[in-house]
């Protein structure tokens, strides 16, 4: 492998060099990830969602095991992709002709690292370096303005949320009907399908904001799915999701945990892609009005001003997120009972009265603890938590929240996930399930 001496990091692309390029994300959750997709063509973006968990081998080979999961299954996917693209294209294969859409987020997570550790590697490849890596920030709640041009900006971000909440209620909707279905795989069948048409109605209405045509046809999802549901089979316990983003979306990198919880006997509900968007602009308010606040004491007008200005910014972006979000899901709810999503306000006051931990700890564990809180508030007959071997926030979720469930003897499973295969975690799963089933009878009898 040839070595460039020269080290390119992310840069900013403007709008009008997207031209003719095209946009690869890589698969986080299978649906959003199209949807998002399909939002960006309707704006004119020539993007695909690369194949996943194809590239492993490739990902292992240009990591050192140290990074965190995640890391090595998106640097296998470019890596694959690009193989695959100069078998299929030979000479004519130009890397420029390509933009790597991988976010980030600022510490202590590792995910900021990953764009910059895989511009490296890319770097090392022969003409690579033109294979350019493009990273929205958590910092201004993902802004897209040096992706597309300023006056789409506002139009893109509302839709590609609406699309964020779609993909969100579809998941709910499958976690709800599967369990239950009459005939078994219609319902994987129907969602699969499903997600491919509204793909299509993303693209042909999203850029005109038409989300009202949209929902028409999540409606009609909705009301084909619950005609999959077997009336005979009896409720089951409910099992609740937290952890590390990825790890919890990605079915290929947690080897199908939904299914298997399913298959022993469980409905499950997973965080959604929204709880981590809505947070992102909620932990933006947050410390906005503390800066603001700081700079009024020390009467320093300048900074009080933007402090000011970011007030307004993330508290707008939040507050349209929060009316899209519960405007889709009233009208869904309508149809089916399917769980609303946690606003993240309520988040932080559960968190505050079970004095677990705190949103000034900003980082994934705190939207995980405070979910679990709500999850024994509500009813549930067990938790998983679902992270990349070693991950800091998990962990801490785990110390924190192990003896707070003891208590409310609620069933609570670790899955640290790597790409081995764990022999015994089958078994453990079974466990817990056998666990879940018993609370879940005990919540019966005291009903």
């Amino acid at each position: 492998m040839a070595t460039n001496k020269v080290i390119s990091f992310p840069i900013k692309v403007n709008g009008p060099h997207l031209k003719g390029k095209t946009l690869l994300i890589p698969e986080m959750n299978r649906i959003a990830a199209n949807l998002l997709a399909a939002t960006f063509r309707g704006f004119g973006v020539r993007a695909k969602v690369m194949e996943t968990y194809k590239g492993m081998d490739l990902g292992k080979e240009y990591t050192s095991g140290k990074e965190c999961y995640p890391c090595q299954v998106t640097m296998g996917d470019i890596l694959h992709f690009i193989e695959k693209e100069k078998d299929s294209l030979g000479d004519s294969f130009n890397p420029g002709d390509y933009i790597y859409f991988m976010p980030e987020a600022e510490g202590p997570c590792r995910f900021g690292m990953y764009n910059k550790y895989q511009r490296i590697v890319l770097d090392s490849f022969p003409g690579l370096r033109e294979l350019q890596i493009i990273s929205p920030s958590n910092s201004d709640a993902y802004s897209l303005g040096d992706i597309l041009e300023e006056n789409q900006e506002q139009d893109f971000r509302k839709t590609a949320y609406f699309s964020m909440v779609v993909s969100d209620v579809l998941e709910r909707l499958l976690w709800k009907i599967r369990p239950y279905e009459r005939e078994s795989g219609i319902t994987d069948a129907f969602i699969q399908k499903s997600a491919e048409s509204l793909a299509h109605a993303f693209e042909l209405y999203g850029r005109r904001k038409l989300f009202g045509k949209i929902m028409n046809k999540v409606e009609e999802i909705v009301r084909e799915a619950k005609n999959f549901v077997d009336p005979a089979i009896p409720p089951k316990p409910l099992i609740g999701i937290v952890g590390e983003i990825f790890l919890r979306m990605h079915d290929h990198s947690n080897q199908n945990l939904v299914k298997i919880l399913e298959k022993h006997g469980a409905e499950v509900v997973n965080g959604s892609i929204c709880e981590w968007v809505n947070y992102v602009s909620y932990d933006g308010l947050r410390e906005a009005k503390k800066e603001f606040l700081l700079n009024l004491k020390q009467l320093r007008l300048r900074p009080m001003t933007g402090a000011l200005k970011n007030i307004f910014d993330f508290g707008g972006d939040l507050l349209y997120k929060e009316f899209r979000q519960k405007k889709v899901y009233r009208q869904v709810r309508n149809l089916v009972d399917i769980p609303e999503d946690h606003k993240i306000s309520h988040l932080e006051h559960s968190l505050q009265q079970s004095d677990l931990f705190s949103f000034d700890l900003s980082t994934e564990a705190c939207l995980s603890i405070s979910s679990i809180v709500e999850f024994a508030k509500g009813g549930y007959n067990g938790v998983v938590n679902v992270y990349p071997f070693t991950c800091m926030p998990s962990m801490a979720t785990s110390a924190i929240v192990k003896p707070f469930l003891r208590k409310l003897k609620i069933p609570y499973l670790d899955v640290p996930c790597d790409s081995t295969i764990q022999p015994g975690r089958e078994a453990t799963i079974r466990t817990f399930m056998y666990q879940a089933r018993q609370h879940f009878n005990h919540s019966i009898t005291r009903c």
